[in-house]
């Protein structure tokens, strides 16, 4: 989700700017900042970026500058003139304070005077701002797609690695179970060898037991968690939230290995599977 992107064109007499930046945020939340005469052109500005850009805080900043003389045209505001004299002859008559007045004096007073410029055609501005603005954001897009790249293949190498921890914890389950039940009859044995028993309740409890720390069905799920992620940086949509979805799962996985298993080596493996995931989480935070 982080990103850069900057395009400039100039269009009609004015040179158009549109800097887009953009850090990691689980939603959308673009800001824009542009000069406030051109205001009439922050939503359509904004509803390109939701367009084609779905995750990250998103700021845009638009300067518009006229590299052409404008036209230009100062008229007096005859209304607010006119209310000025009268007032001041008001004064002159009824206080007998002395006439003196002047262009100079008048031409200082507020709203005497008025800026008239061309009638902007605004359709005009807004695509003028929308086409530099989607300059900007293939420059944006592009830079997103070549760290994505990077990304990917840094999720690949994860997943491979996790995909190997895997395989020795499936290796080391079946020699797991043998000792757990081996440990579990033993201790068994011992606390009722002066008692009568039955032999084969005993050894069904301990197969029961000896099922209960079994790690098949979490290891099977994690290889098909791995396959979908595999599957997921493929997809040229917008993947982020599902990858965050399956990334709680697999940890959800992995959990329940660590806590199933009552073997050293199957707690180190979990805890490389783990510190994996980790890092997997941390980019996923840049991906859209």
């Amino acid at each position: 989700m982080t990103g850069y992107g900057r395009a400039v064109q100039t269009l009609r007499g004015r040179e158009i700017t549109v800097e887009l930046r953009s850090v990691n945020n689980r939603f959308l939340d673009c800001n824009i900042k542009m000069p406030r005469s051109f205001g009439y052109a922050e939503e359509p500005v904004k509803q390109l970026i939701k367009e084609q850009v779905s995750r990250g805080k998103v700021d845009v900043f638009i300067g518009i500058h006229s590299t052409e003389e404008e036209e230009v045209r100062i008229a007096l505001n005859r209304p607010v003139l006119e209310g000025y004299l009268k007032a001041l002859h008001t004064m002159t008559e009824e206080y007998g304070i002395r006439e003196d007045i002047t262009t100079s004096a008048v031409s200082r007073l507020p709203d005497i005077f008025m800026v008239e410029k061309p009638e902007e055609d605004e359709s005009q501005n807004i695509a003028d701002i929308l086409a530099v603005a989607q300059q900007a954001l293939e420059a944006y897009n592009t830079m997103r797609l070549t760290e994505g790249e990077a990304m990917a293949r840094d999720l690949r190498s994860r997943a491979a690695s996790i995909l190997s921890y895997v395989e020795q914890v499936e290796r080391r389950s079946p020699v797991t179970l043998r000792e757990y039940r081996a440990r579990l009859e033993g201790k068994i044995r011992e606390i009722l060898e002066n008692t009568s028993f039955d032999e084969n309740r005993m050894l069904q409890e301990i197969a029961y037991y000896a099922d209960k720390i079994a790690v098949d069905e979490e290891t099977v799920r994690l290889r098909s968690h791995i396959s979908q992620l595999l599957d997921l940086l493929e997809q040229k949509e917008a993947v982020g939230r599902k990858l965050d979805f399956l990334l709680q799962e697999m940890n959800r996985e992995t959990n329940t290995i660590g806590s199933k298993g009552n073997d050293l080596e199957q707690a180190r493996t979990v805890v490389e599977i783990k510190a994996e995931l980790e890092k997997i989480r941390e980019q996923i935070q840049n991906i859209e």
